[in-house]
């Protein structure tokens, strides 16, 4: 019998199953989502619209929106750090191992 769970992590694993591909897409759409919550939240702290952060790193307030955007997969390193200057934060990016589940 499988419990029951509400956990979307659990949920996606369960779907994936052994399927390794299928695994490898939803851990890319994973860290797509942690970036766009991390530029979002930053911004919010900050006390900044997206209007705002855009005129400070020199670019449109679209181009903030679409990496707010879960969906965005164009997250370069250098525009990751002129936001993070523009907030006065450090950015950091690590590797870390791979949970053994």
């Amino acid at each position: 019998m499988v419990n029951k769970t509400r956990n979307a992590v659990n949920i996606l694993e369960r779907l994936t199953g052994d399927d390794v591909e299928l695994q490898r897409i939803v851990e890319e759409e994973y860290v797509n989502i942690q970036i766009a919550q991390m530029i979002y939240d930053a911004r919010v702290a900050a006390g900044l619209t997206q209007t705002q952060l855009a005129e400070i790193i020199s670019t449109h307030q679209s181009t903030i929106a679409r990496l707010e955007d879960s969906d965005y997969r164009g997250h370069s390193l250098n525009m990751l750090k002129r936001i993070a200057t523009a907030l006065n934060l450090n950015l950091e990016v690590r590797f870390l191992p791979r949970s053994v589940a």
